[in-house]
């Protein structure tokens, strides 16, 4: 395959499918993502056997336990990409919402218009529902979106591409309107990445690496977030029940998780009541606990002495930094030095501290007696997303149908002229 033309090919269909999809109507949109929830539950035993394919591949190409983690599809999973849809489909259209009008002394009206970006590229890495995801995502916010998932999830990709297809058929849009690439070459992503003549936005999901490496040879604006280095700060107003269950659940829900703790914050003088029970807890998970001299102090030689690099590190496996500080201001000053800036909870009964921890932890997601866990498009209401971004610009958190639009000054006026 010649990958430049064909990547040239689906640039310019995705440019004319953006253009039909922008001036949809919301119905003809709901039509499309309700028809595609539909053959998502009928297919149901197909994709999870399409996905069985890529799992058995995975494993016999040593693929790390965090990526099959995210590979996998359940019946579970296949039933929530499906519910996801029906929330996008019974969420508000965006595209067209005006909102800030204001009168001008010329006699002018002023205001915003909400429009679509126009051509989404995403490039994600193992995660087969982010195929139905951002389908949904994009097509409800009148993009169009060309989509470039990983190779070890390249059958089950195909297989929701034909849901996606069929929906589309049935609301009578053009099913370039979402095209999943039908190739693992790598050099397509190189294309992708640099067509800024079809593609409005990148949106990277994946490894480090992936999206370092996007964000520096990208001619395309990116929407990004490189890690998530996620945090739990136990405070000594705290609840114990409350900090037990956040603080377990926030690491051992599921550990492949972009949204999964990472570093657990003890107040000092809460330390020697919650840790010994929170401790027994993770080692019965499985959990390695790596900790600074005051843990190890208190729990003994089963945790590891914790380095400079475990407070900085997205472990994705069931590894956790603990560390024990002073009070809430270490705790802030530890989170914005070594965090991601993804999403970072505080367990606390302290009003005051609440407040402060929200101020200034500088993330997209900040928690008040809540599992980071819920750092989520589908938690959050927004029926799926399209990624979490650490960005300040534009976006910020997870990336729903807002996220997917911009703003146009709208003028209304009655013939006036400027003097």
């Amino acid at each position: 395959m010649d990958i430049k033309h064909y990547m040239n090919v689906v640039g310019q269909a995705a440019r004319k499918a953006s253009r039909a999809i922008a001036r949809a109507d919301t119905n003809q949109k709901n039509k499309a993502l309700l028809a595609i929830a539909d053959a998502i539950e009928r297919d149901l035993e197909r994709l999870v056997a399409a996905n069985m394919v890529d799992l058995e591949n995975a494993r016999q190409n040593g693929l790390e336990e965090a990526l099959i983690d995210r590979l996998t599809l359940s019946e579970k999973t296949v039933r929530g990409m499906a519910e996801g849809l029906r929330q996008i489909a019974a969420l508000p259209d965006p595209v067209g919402e005006m909102d800030d009008f204001t009168y001008r002394p010329s006699g002018i009206q002023l205001g915003k218009m909400r429009v679509p970006l126009g051509v989404v590229g995403i490039i994600y890495e193992a995660r087969p529902n982010v195929t139905a995801d951002a389908a949904g995502l994009c097509l409800k916010s009148g993009n169009a979106v060309i989509l470039r998932g990983g190779s070890e999830a390249f059958n089950s990709n195909q297989a929701i591409a034909a849901c996606v297809h069929e929906g589309l058929r049935v609301a009578d849009l053009p099913l370039h309107a979402v095209q999943v690439l039908e190739t693992t070459d790598r050099a397509a992503v190189g294309e992708l990445i640099t067509m800024s003549e079809f593609v409005d936005v990148i949106v990277p999901r994946g490894g480090k690496g992936l999206i370092e490496r996007i964000s520096r040879e990208a001619r395309v604006p990116v929407i990004k977030h490189l890690d998530g280095n996620c945090h739990v700060y136990i405070d000594d107003t705290a609840n114990p029940d409350k900090a037990f269950n956040i603080a377990l659940n926030a690491k051992t829900h599921r550990y492949g998780t972009c949204n999964t703790m990472e570093t657990l914050l003890v107040h000092t003088a809460f330390a020697e009541f919650i840790l010994p029970r929170l401790a027994a807890a993770y080692w019965e998970k499985g959990v390695e606990l790596r900790g600074c001299e005051r843990t190890q102090g208190i729990l003994g030689d089963k945790v590891v002495a914790a380095t400079e690099a475990d407070w900085e590190t997205e472990y994705l496996a069931p590894v956790l930094a603990i560390k024990v500080v002073g009070g809430i201001d270490d705790a802030i000053e530890h989170i914005n030095h070594y965090g991601s800036h993804h999403t970072d909870a505080i367990v606390t009964d302290d009003y005051g501290r609440a407040r402060r921890f929200l101020r200034e932890v500088d993330s997209a997601s900040v928690m008040v007696n809540a599992s980071t866990r819920f750092a989520d498009g589908f938690e959050y209401g927004l029926g799926a997303e399209i990624g979490i971004s650490t960005d300040k610009i534009h976006a910020r958190g997870p990336v729903g149908l807002h996220g997917l639009t911009s703003q146009k000054w709208i003028v209304l006026g009655d013939g006036q002229i400027r003097q």
